[in-house]
């Protein structure tokens, strides 16, 4: 029987993890691409990776009206193999592991890209996602004030209490050091005109062309820095609309290992964004680690 890892995966561990791999020389490009089939009531997403002494393979489900029942728009499976042998070593929740890692990577960024002492984090979204980014960028700077921006309200307030947080407005941007988009919103959350030019913004809340969580403004005006250059041209409608409409250069792109690892130097004098789609590779670094961490 496959073993089910079921604790926890601590967020500096799920960061740290990634980090390693990057410096131990993996290639994001390098990454099989994710596929897409689409079902009567929704999407599912089969996303396989390969690096070191491990291969895997998460299945994800999207099904958007499950909120309105009560149940999770994503969710998933993850299986963790040997890569020689392709044995399965174990079996992780696929849904919890996409919260962690998705954040991760998220803290991997605003820890290259955030000013050093930043107190003002406004979110966007009150999902799980929403959730694990306050912990996240909590867990890479000394963030003082976190400000929640949700469409329901009492959804909103109750969200706020549980992460000790105040309910926000869309005003708050032009005051935040970091701001994370983390919804299913598919057109801009904000002005980008009010974004300081000591902002972060992450933006993870999709991963489609006809969607977008940031304007315009926004990226004319921001270094923008992605996981794989190829992963965002392909998938990220906040990168490929700004890049017909000729707003954004992708030669331009930043890629996120360049600056974990130091050889390239993003300007501070202008607003950072990073652009997440959620890729393979993160997912297997991750179940790697937390399976070693058993053993």
């Amino acid at each position: 029987m496959i073993p089910f890892l079921g604790e926890a995966i601590a967020m500096p561990d799920a960061v740290a993890a990634l980090r390693t791999a990057l410096r131990d020389g993996l290639d994001p490009e390098a990454d099989w691409v994710r596929s897409s089939v689409r079902s009567a009531h929704g999407e599912l997403l089969l996303m396989p990776s390969e690096w070191g002494r491990y291969v895997g393979f998460k299945l994800v489900t999207v099904a958007p009206a499950n909120p309105a029942r009560g149940r999770p728009r994503i969710q998933g499976t993850y299986l963790l193999h040997d890569a020689e042998t392709l044995t399965p070593l174990a079996m992780l929740d696929g849904t919890a592991l996409t919260a962690v890692r998705t954040a991760a990577v998220s803290a991997l960024a605003v820890d290259a890209l955030a000013v050093p002492a930043v107190s003002r984090l406004v979110v966007f979204g009150t999902g799980p996602q929403a959730r694990s980014h306050i912990a996240a960028v909590r867990a890479v700077r000394p963030v003082e004030e976190v400000a929640v921006i949700g469409r329901d309200a009492g959804r909103t307030r109750e969200f706020a209490s549980s992460v000790d947080a105040r309910i926000g407005a869309v005003a708050d941007v032009a005051h935040a050091d970091v701001v994370v988009c983390a919804t299913t919103a598919r057109t801009p959350l904000f002005d980008g005109a009010l974004l300081s030019n000591n902002a972060t913004v992450v933006a993870v809340g999709s991963h489609e062309h006809s969607a977008r969580e940031v304007d315009d403004a926004t990226v004319a005006a921001s270094t923008v820095v992605v996981e794989a250059r190829s992963a965002a041209l392909r998938e990220a409608g906040d990168v490929t609309q700004p890049v017909r409409a000729g707003v954004l250069d992708p030669d331009t792109l930043v890629d996120l290992a360049s600056v974990v690892l130091g050889t390239v130097e993003v300007a501070m004098d202008r607003p950072r964004l990073f652009k997440s789609v959620g890729m393979a590779w993160e997912d297997l670094v991750i179940a790697a680690d937390s399976w070693e961490r058993r053993q």
